[in-house]
């Protein structure tokens, strides 16, 4: 009897630590035996589970969406400031800005991100120290990987034009690409910082270094672009200080606070230990994150071979900028889940880690919901943000419904892809969007736009596909996971990453 009333309730030893004292749950059930009210106070349990799993999510969320956001203002606000010197400065860091995101800056994200799943669990299994010891461990990998990477950026010219791209404007994103060299480096060092103080549920401190680097950012640009004379050169300059001044502030405040004297202590050796566990989860994480972020990048490149290519190009760039700016509110989330689900399992929670993944998918949809339908109500006015050009202001309200749906499935996927980290299934996530993107979504748009001739309509459709399917496998992995099975799991992985200290 005892057995069955433990499988039937799967949250009751959490709802126990809540409610207080053995006694006083014993005294509880008593007096519910008495007046028969046990059918009334469970869901009241359950109830201030959900609640407070709510506000934990919520709490962690808020800050990552608002980091999100700022360090997207960096290359946003860059932008809008050398859009000022001339079309071809603007034409060629625009160009620059999205060679290095699909070169450089996708890849540090998507290595970086492992440590969602090391630390999380180490956390979450009271191994602290060990937090420490995987975040310099990425940081070695990442800075090792920064190097060919470098390499890339540094021929940056020579690459865009052999594939085709007008000379001079190839030449400018040359240029800027050189510079922001430094950038990669402080990008991949502020992502292993991030994730390191993200899984302890460590987040305000990193909205406040971040918006400090980039008030920093707006005045250093504008001195740098306007008034020094060093044009788009000054833009990429202002880049690099803004994000080496972020990761300054993060490696004081990890060195002294007392919040991660645990976490953090000191360089150690053991860190060039476990490499090639690391990449076994920040190789198939980085494919996860490129395949994603290259199929949209695709989408943009292939209006430029539809009829009309500027307002192709235009309506479809507006749609890209609109969903990337959206999407930072489903990352923060995804960034929470990550975190909730792998200090769960890491503590042998594994009923909590469910819930909190019933949690973020109720919360996703709901957010999602509002998203799509705020758009589709202003679709005929949400082109003039953009431009003033009536055909193209046309184009962005044919085009907000098909975004609309394309932002709810993002969305959801986006938390999915954040319990695929939280478990450690980056594998598997990795081969979904191969299989999404690659074999199904980006084949489907190119027939969609140039077979059948349904334009940029046909593009995004084409990615709607791609989002349709990678969130349905994602969901049914999900629904069959067996969540003591994956607390075992974590248990063993932090078991197998701890190595003595040999610092």
């Amino acid at each position: 009897m005892e057995k069955e009333d433990e499988n039937n309730v799967s949250v009751e030893p959490h709802a126990i630590q809540i409610s207080g004292s053995n006694d006083e749950q014993v005294k509880a059930d008593d007096h519910d035996n008495d007046n028969d009210t046990t059918a009334v106070q469970v869901p009241q349990t359950k109830t201030s589970l959900v609640v407070k799993e709510v506000k934990k999510q919520v709490w962690l969320a808020g800050p990552l969406i608002l980091v999100s956001l700022l360090n997207f203002a960096i290359q946003l606000i860059s932008i809008m400031f050398v859009g000022h010197l001339g079309e071809l400065a603007l034409s060629g860091v625009s160009m620059a800005t999205s060679f290095s995101s699909v070169t450089g800056i996708a890849l540090m994200m998507g290595m970086a991100s492992a440590l969602d799943t090391f630390c999380g669990q180490s956390y979450g299994a009271g191994q602290h120290r060990m937090l420490g010891v995987h975040a310099q461990r990425a940081m070695i990998v990442l800075m090792i990987v920064c190097v060919p990477v470098s390499i890339i950026w540094a021929n940056t010219k020579s690459i865009l034009i052999l594939f085709g791209q007008d000379h001079e404007i190839s030449a400018e994103a040359g240029r800027f690409a050189q510079l922001i060299i430094p950038c990669l480096f402080a990008f991949g060092l502020l992502q292993c910082q991030t994730r390191f103080l993200q899984t302890q549920n460590i987040v305000i401190p990193m909205m406040f270094s971040s918006g400090a680097t980039t008030v920093l950012h707006v005045a250093l640009c504008w001195v740098l672009v306007f008034k020094s004379g060093l044009g788009s050169r000054g833009a990429a300059i202002s880049n690099c200080v803004a994000y080496w001044v972020n990761v300054l502030i993060l490696a004081v405040y990890i060195k002294f606070s007392p919040s991660c004297s645990q976490t953090w202590t000191g360089f150690s050796m053991e860190a060039f230990h476990g490499i090639p566990s690391f990449l076994r989860l920040a190789i198939p994480s980085a494919v996860m994150v490129c395949l994603e972020l290259w199929s949209f990048e695709l989408m943009v490149l292939l209006s430029g071979r539809l009829p009309n290519p500027k307002l192709q190009t235009s309506v479809l760039s507006i749609c890209l900028n609109t969903e990337s700016t959206l999407w930072m509110v489903p990352f923060g989330l995804s960034g929470a889940i990550s975190t909730r689900v792998s200090n769960e399992l890491g503590a042998g929670n594994p009923w909590a880690a469910r819930l909190a993944v019933r949690v973020v998918l109720v919360m996703a949809i709901i957010e999602g919901t509002l998203v799509a339908t705020v758009m589709i109500v202003i679709r005929n006015l949400w082109g003039y943000v953009y431009s003033n050009d009536v055909q193209v202001v046309r184009h962005v309200a044919l085009m907000l419904p098909i975004l609309a749906a394309s932002i709810f499935l993002d969305g959801l996927q986006c938390v999915l892809s954040g319990i695929v980290r939280g478990c450690g299934w980056q594998k598997i996530g990795a081969f979904i969007n191969l299989g999404s993107y690659y074999l199904v979504g980006v084949p489907s748009a190119v027939v969609l736009a140039f077979v059948l001739h349904t334009g940029a309509k046909g593009l995004w459709l084409g990615i709607i596909i791609a989002l349709i399917l990678q969130a349905l496998g994602l969901m049914i992995i999900t629904a069959r996971t067996d969540w003591e099975r994956e607390a075992e799991e974590a248990t063993k992985r932090v078991n197998d990453s701890i190595t003595p200290d040999v610092s």
